[in-house]
């Protein structure tokens, strides 16, 4: 996928309404650069084989993590940028609607290679095509 012209952000967001159902604006290599909504609890997951990066264009989103040393939460503000590397359990949320931007090779499960059961209101997706 690669853009003829310059994408807005903000377009982009608001031609969808969908939480924790990401879209695809860009590609660089092999990763997707997505654009989700969060809000409320995604669940625990964990992506083996690669890290995932979240920049948050507004909003909150808090980043539960299972480290070696126990678990802890990463609170990112708007402009905040963060790495969760591979092979870490995380369970990304938002008390109020956040935007979020996302890098993940070509592919990757919303979900993570294994997870918690997946409720409803979750897209286990690879991401969905921007309209």
């Amino acid at each position: 996928m690669e853009p003829k012209e310059p994408i807005s952000l903000d377009k982009a967001l608001a031609s969808f309404t969908e939480c924790w159902s990401p879209r695809i604006v860009a590609a660089v290599n092999d990763y997707d650069v997505r654009i989700a909504k969060f809000e409320g609890e995604h669940v625990w997951h964990v992506h083996e084989d690669t890290d995932e990066f979240f920049l948050v264009l507004d909003g909150e989103v808090h980043l539960g993590l299972r480290e070696p040393a126990g678990e802890r939460t990463v609170v990112l503000t708007k402009g905040s940028v963060f790495t969760v590397p591979r092979g870490t359990y995380h369970k990304p949320s938002a008390p109020r609607r956040a935007e979020v931007l996302l890098f993940e090779p070509t592919g990757t499960l919303s979900v993570g290679d294994r997870h918690e059961e997946v409720p409803g209101h979750v897209d286990v997706t690879t991401g969905h095509a921007l309209i």
